[in-house]
């Protein structure tokens, strides 16, 4: 079952509804009746890949600016 909201309401308790989504209640927020987003948790199957690790790069990361002068 998942939840529909409105965005001020949202706003208003977004921790409550981080913490439904993480227990597995996806919760879907509208505006003026239209769907603008659905906030749920990450599928512990999908996971998280790492696209690179900057600070093996360079001590203490790569700053924004250098990286972007490169692409």
């Amino acid at each position: 079952m998942e939840n529909i909201v409105g965005l001020k309401e949202f706003r208003m308790n977004v921790e409550k509804y981080a913490r439904a989504a993480r227990a597995g209640t996806p919760v879907i927020v509208v505006r003026r009746s239209k769907p603008m987003f659905r906030v749920s948790s990450i599928d512990e199957e999908m996971g998280w890949e790492k696209a690179a690790d900057f600070m093996r790069i360079k001590r203490g990361g790569v700053k924004i600016r250098d990286l972007l002068s490169r692409l």
